[in-house]
């Protein structure tokens, strides 16, 4: 099966980047869309629905809470409130607490500046380790999260495939392999073969990881977008 229809389909009918269905604009790779990212990234980090994260980044962006400062300014009782406005309520203490210290030691060790942490780097996987180091709230996921995004904007953002994306791709036929290394080797030779204009790798990896959240992982494949295109369906 080609692999031309798949990409296309795939990102027509589950979407590109999460950042960009929150109007975040990294492109430019500007500091402050950076950030926005980076918070919007850490509320995705959680087991909770797109629908619940959106609604409670916009209740940030709403209240102009967009830099680590205001963050920390905001408090934990004002982050509380923002988190239950947006029906984040499930990790509201939680979430509160873990934006207060990632903040903390961002603005402590970075100035609050997401770049100088990626310039401090000396490799992708030692940005991982210094993102993941600003607090507990920075996991193996929300690292990936925040990274998968910045491909081809950050240098040294090049995370490894979540589980996600490899469990989508091998469904789909794309690869035979379940190594993350070859997974990200194959998947961007896919991606150079044919390559859909004003889009991005990360988009194409975002659906994917939409894919597999949503169908695959669920067992859902009935149901899935994907169905007229998947050989598993079809067999």
């Amino acid at each position: 099966m080609k692999s031309e229809p798949i990409a296309k389909a795939l990102i027509e009918k589950l979407g590109g980047n999460f950042s960009s269905s929150l109007d975040i604009d990294l492109e430019k790779g500007s500091p402050i869309e950076i950030f926005k990212w980076f918070l919007a990234s850490i509320l995705f980090g959680a087991r909770i629905s797109e629908k619940i994260v959106v609604n409670t980044y916009r209740e940030f962006e709403i209240r102009e809470i967009l830099t680590p400062q205001k963050v920390v300014e905001t408090g934990w009782d004002g982050l509380v409130e923002i988190l239950d406005a947006g029906a984040y309520v499930r990790y509201d203490f939680k979430t509160a607490t873990k934006l207060l210290e990632v903040m903390g030691k961002l603005l402590e060790k970075y100035q609050g500046d997401l770049t100088r942490l990626h310039d401090s780097a000396e490799s992708p996987r030692d940005l991982e380790r210094r993102l993941q180091e600003l607090g507990k709230g920075i996991g193996q996921v929300t690292a990936n999260i925040f990274l998968r995004e910045l491909r081809g904007i950050w240098k040294k953002a090049d995370p490894l495939p979540q589980s996600l994306v490899i469990l989508a791709a091998n469904n789909l036929g794309l690869l035979k392999t379940r190594s993350p290394q070859q997974v990200l080797l194959s998947l961007k030779q896919v991606w150079k073969e044919y390559e859909l204009s004003e889009r991005r790798f990360s988009d194409f990896e975002s659906s994917l990881v939409r894919l597999g959240k949503t169908y695959c992982r669920r067992g859902r494949c009935t149901e899935c977008l994907m169905k007229n295109l998947c050989p598993k369906v079809r067999c």
